[in-house]
């Protein structure tokens, strides 16, 4: 019997694509290209697979859509949440927090930064986007809070203070010098003092 060729079909059964890789490959569009980009028939051809591996994981372009904005969610942020709760003991968990908000990260193709510019302008033309966004919002803040809390600070200062902190970290990629994009470790030690006071 002849060898059937399977090749111009795409990935063999083994090599299937997961739905991991599906929400990876749609974060780093969104982070790239923006909503615009999350086209089935683009994403499959980037990925060298048929639109059938798209259908295989999800019911349609909405169900993915949502799957990727519960997938950033976690990433962004319940993420990093859950590794600063591991070390629940830890008195600086509120200058690890800070320290990795200000002294810069790493440019990727799916950056936290990357990821939430896209969402936010992406959150402008789409409510359902907006909700998650503002969820993601409430969320980051009602952590500051709680961090700032633990360390004495009265309950109704520390939501102010959140609030405060969290604007700054939404404000500070749009500096345009570099230098002054990022912080130092002594200044973040300086800034979680001023507002733990």
């Amino acid at each position: 019997m002849p060898e059937v060729n399977t090749g111009v079909y795409g990935p063999s059964m083994d090599e299937r694509l997961t739905k991991s890789d599906w929400i990876d490959h749609g974060l780093q569009t969104l982070a790239n290209r923006g909503p615009g980009a999350l086209k089935i028939g683009a994403m499959a051809a980037e990925l060298n697979v048929s639109r059938g591996s798209f259908y295989w994981h999800f019911r349609d372009i909405a169900d993915f859509r949502s799957q990727l904005l519960e997938s950033w969610k976690d990433w962004t942020t319940q993420r990093i949440i859950r590794e600063l709760e591991a070390d629940h003991d830890d008195p600086d968990r509120l200058k690890s927090l800070l320290s990795r908000a200000f002294a810069g990260e790493p440019k990727t193709d799916r950056s936290i930064r990357s990821l939430d510019k896209a969402l936010r302008a992406w959150a402008i033309d789409d409510d359902n986007v907006a909700a998650v966004v503002a969820s993601v919002d409430a969320d980051r803040m009602a952590y500051i809070s709680k961090l700032l809390e633990e360390t004495g600070v009265e309950s109704q200062k520390s939501a102010h203070r959140a609030a405060f902190l969290y604007w700054a970290y939404l404000g500070q990629p749009i500096v345009m010098d570099a230098g002054l994009s990022s912080s130092t470790a002594a200044a973040i030690d300086d800034i979680c003092d001023l507002f733990m006071k």
